[in-house]
C-alpha cells in the first residue's frame, strides 16, 4: 500500500505541476502578479499529506519570516500560507526541475560556503526585502531530527542591518506534533528517499504554523540578538511550558 500512496501522490503532484505552470506564465505575459507559485505550493503540501491549521497573521510585505525547520515540506505549508519566496542554498538552484521551480517562486540563493560572498548575498537579500517581497529564512541551516531547535545562524539577518523602513522579522513556529521525527530529513538520508519515504505514509499530517509577534530589528540593535529573539519566540511556541522569551 505504501507503493500505492506514493504513486497516487506523485501522480496529483505532477498533475498540479502540469496545470499550474502554464497558467504562471500566461499571468507573466500579462504582466501581473502571480498567485499561481503560492497555489502549487500549497497543492503540493496537501497531496503530501498535510493539513495545516495557521495561528496568527502574517504579515503581507515588508517582512523576512524566519521559522525552525524539520522538512522540505516547511517550505510547501509556509508558502501555501504566507505567499513568501525562500532564502536557500546555491546548489538548490542548481538541481534539474526543483531549481526551475525555486526561481519561478522568487527564490534568494546564496552560496554559504563562500566566505567572501557574504556581502553580496545579505545584499540580495535586503534588495527583496527592500522591493516589499515577503522572503523566508531557516536560520537552523539544519535540522536533527528531534524537537529541539537549533542555535540561529546570524549571519544572513546582515541584511537588516542598517534596518530597511518599515521592514520587519517575524518568526514562525512550525509543529508537526509527534510526527516530526518521522518526516524528518536529517543524517544521509538522499533526497529522492527521503521524499519516498514521506509520500509513503499512511494517511493525513496535521501541522500548526504559528505566526508570532513581529520584531523591530532597529529596537533589537544587532543581528546576533535579533537571532536569538526569533529562537526564543519559536521556542517558547513549541513548548509553552518553558522560559518566557524575551518580550521586546
Amino acid at each position: 500500500m505504501g507503493t500505492v500512496r506514493l504513486v497516487l501522490r506523485g501522480g496529483w503532484m505532477a498533475g498540479l505541476l502540469i496545470a499550474c505552470v502554464p497558467l504562471h506564465y500566461l499571468w507573466k505575459l500579462a504582466g501581473t502578479p502571480s498567485p499561481w507559485p503560492r497555489r502549487f505550493l500549497r497543492g503540493i503540501g496537501r497531496a503530501a499529506g498535510m493539513r495545516v491549521r495557521v495561528a496568527g497573521e502574517p504579515l503581507a510585505g515588508g517582512v523576512l519570516f524566519v521559522a525552525n525547520h524539520m522538512s522540505w515540506l516547511d517550505i510547501m505549508i509556509l508558502a501555501g500560507a504566507s505567499g513568501t519566496a525562500f532564502v536557500s542554498k546555491g546548489e538548490v538552484g542548481r538541481w534539474p526541475v526543483v531549481g526551475w521551480l525555486a526561481r519561478m517562486n522568487n527564490t534568494v540563493f546564496v552560496e554559504r560556503a563562500a566566505r567572501a560572498a557574504v556581502r553580496d548575498q545579505a545584499d540580495a537579500l535586503r534588495a527583496a526585502l527592500g522591493r516589499g517581497q515577503p522572503v523566508a529564512l531557516f536560520p537552523e541551516g539544519t535540522t536533527d531530527g528531534g524537537a529541539k531547535v537549533l542555535p540561529f545562524r546570524a549571519s544572513l539577518l546582515a541584511s537588516l542591518y542598517p534596518p530597511i523602513a518599515d521592514v520587519r522579522v517575524q518568526p514562525v513556529a512550525i509543529d508537526y506534533g509527534e510526527a516530526g521525527r518521522d518526516i524528518a530529513w536529517v543524517g544521509e538520508e538522499s533526497a529522492l528517499d527521503n521524499l519516498k519515504r514521506v509520500l509513503s505514509r499512511r494517511g493525513t499530517l496535521a501541522v500548526t504554523l504559528a505566526f508570532l509577534k513581529p520584531i523591530d530589528p532597529a529596537a533589537v540593535g544587532d543581528r546576533k540578538r535579533l537571532a536569538e529573539l526569533s529562537r526564543g519566540r519559536i521556542v517558547a511556541a513549541l513548548d509553552p511550558s518553558g522560559p518566557a522569551p524575551d518580550r521586546l
